[in-house]
């Protein structure tokens, strides 16, 4: 408040010095061209006295502004003066005939402006009693009358009189008027604040409602650039408001180009759609979108609204149902599949025995014997598999040390016929990592990883193998497993499919392996993932929750309540 009051004291001290200059110049410059004066010519350097004592007293004014921050005392001191100075100009000018008393009502006006009415009917008050004294003190010859011909003018008490109550109205009457027309300006300027202020709050909330939600919100306008871009958008895909503003939507989100095309126009309001973005990260995002017209109040459109969620998640939990539901299927199946098999499997592995011990074979039917031998083994495998997606988890659970289980499988798989001796092994184990698990089933998940990751480096290559504790949501502490090779790797076509029942892309294999890991690994609430480039190799990362003895006999305590 303080600041905007200096500010209009300033103004009023260089309109003070402008409007001055040019009212007194251009009357000089009139008298000039006429070779006549509108005042008496013996006091012609008392006139440019008074202007040079304008600009004087105005820098004055500056330096009391400067140095003394009473606003109020500054107002009324250049008040007073201004009115004193007006006077001395009007009694130099020719009183009476003096027309630069029109000055008193630009003091009048000022005063409203800056002390409101009250002030300005003071000051109204001062410049009529100022005025009307002059006038008296010459009517009465108190001090001299200057004129043009003072022999010539003969002024009686009704020509004073007239004159005095004239401008004393005219005073009183600006002070009014100036008075209303700021304070209805005044009026005007609140209610605009409060406007302002208002509009200010509903674009705050609207701004915050947009940015609070958790929805992607973009829109563009009819030549299709970006014009607002919220905080959801932002984060759901990696880039900023900078990044994408006034840029044609098909330069950074390509996936939309479709969807504005012109048969699809007309139709815009009803658009629910699904399309698949890429992130500056190159990772892809799944979005479920619904674009609509944008329109202005005259209901004409003037661009598109483009709403959007991340359904990455709902589509992996999709596609976890879907899997799930095929393994539901596939667990019923096998139940009643191997028990039929085994059987006969049995049977014929007994058969095949006592025929080997009560004959006397040759060497190639020997080789006959093994075959059929090798085949029935292949079969009861694959049945052992087969029964382990239907079979639950085994009850029999210990402390497990996953960094022995780790040793154990790379010793063993060492002597395998997939092993090469061109692989180079690294280790990095966080120290004693134990859960609470069946060991035969965490040898049997990190025997399948470790087993693919050496298949895949016929030629040798790099094994890494590492065993950390990680905490997910800042709590729950997990053993995390990762398994990284730098082997053929694995075609994006294959990797989205490599958890599939029997899909693979090996000559022997059955396609169960990964399936059963996967099946293993959501039995004890932990999580598989799989990584891979194509000649750069793979990394699977196995979280496996840290579990203990009491996790399991509390759960158990409260279920028989």
């Amino acid at each position: 408040m303080r600041n905007t009051e200096e500010k209009r004291l300033i103004l009023l001290i260089v309109y003070r010095i402008v409007v001055i200059t040019l009212f007194l110049g251009m009357a000089v410059y009139i008298d000039i061209k006429q070779q006549s004066f509108s005042f008496p010519q013996n006091t012609i350097y008392y006139f440019y006295a008074i202007i040079s004592s304008i600009f004087v007293i105005s820098g004055v004014y500056a330096l009391l502004l400067r140095y003394v921050k009473n606003i109020r005392f500054n107002i009324y001191l250049q008040l007073s003066i201004d009115i004193l100075l007006v006077t001395v100009l009007v009694y130099f000018t020719g009183s009476v005939h003096s027309n630069y008393s029109l000055l008193y009502t630009l003091i009048i006006i000022y005063s409203v402006i800056f002390i409101g009415r009250k002030g300005g009917l003071i000051v109204a008050s001062a410049s009529a009693i100022a005025y009307g004294l002059l006038l008296d003190l010459e009517f009465y010859k108190i001090i001299p009358y200057i004129s043009f011909d003072a022999q010539d003018y003969r002024s009686t008490v009704g020509d004073v009189f007239i004159r005095i109550l004239f401008h004393m109205v005219t005073f009183y009457t600006i002070a009014f008027l100036a008075s209303f027309v700021v304070e209805q300006e005044k009026k005007t300027r609140h209610l605009l604040e409060e406007k302002e202020t208002e509009f200010a709050q509903l674009d705050l909330l609207f701004r915050s409602i947009i940015e609070s939600v958790d929805t992607g919100i973009m829109t563009i306008d009819l030549q299709k650039k970006i014009k607002t871009f919220n905080r959801a958008a932002e984060e759901i895909t990696g880039y900023s408001l900078l990044q994408v503003e006034n840029k044609q939507i098909e330069d950074i989100f390509p996936e939309f180009s479709p969807f504005f095309s012109k048969e699809n126009d007309i139709e815009q309001s009803k658009n629910r759609i699904e399309t698949i973005i890429k992130t500056p990260l190159e990772k892809k995002i799944h979005l479920g979108c619904a674009i609509s017209p944008l329109k202005d109040k005259n209901e004409k459109q003037i661009g598109n609204i483009i709403i959007f969620q991340d359904i990455t998640d709902i589509k992996q939990m999709e596609e976890d149902l879907e899997k799930s539901k095929r393994l539901a299927l596939i667990g019923e199946m096998a139940a009643g599949l191997a028990h039929e098999m085994r059987n006969p499997l049995a049977s014929i592995t007994g058969s095949i025995e006592l025929l080997k011990q009560g004959l006397n074979l040759a060497n190639t039917d020997k080789r006959l014997m093994e075959i059929v031998i090798r085949g029935k083994n292949q079969l009861d495998s694959f049945v052992r598999d087969f029964l382990l997606l239907a079979r639950p988890l085994p009850i029999t659970r210990e402390m497990v040390d996953i960094e022995e289980v780790v040793e154990e499988a790379i010793e063993n798989l060492k002597l395998s016929k997939d092993w090469s001796r061109h692989i180079k092994i690294k280790k990095v184990f966080y120290h004693q990592i134990k859960t609470y698990a069946n060991k035969r089933q965490i040898r049997q998940v990190i025997n399948n990883l470790v087993l693919n990751a050496i298949q895949s480096m016929t030629s040798g290559g790099i094994l890494t193998l590492e065993v950390y504790v990680v905490k997910i949501n800042g709590e729950k502490e997990y053993a995390e497993i990762k398994i990284v090779d730098t082997g053929c790797g694995i075609p994006p076509e294959h990797l989205k499919r490599v958890f599939e029942p029997f899909y693979t892309n090996k000559e022997k294999g059955t396609g169960l392996g990964l399936t059963i890991v996967g099946r293993i690994i959501d039995g004890y609430g932990g999580k598989i993932k799989i990584e891979s480039k194509v000649n750069e190799g793979t990394t699977c990362i196995v979280l496996l929750p840290l579990k203990t003895q009491d996790d399991f006999v509390l759960r158990d305590e409260f279920k028989q309540r």
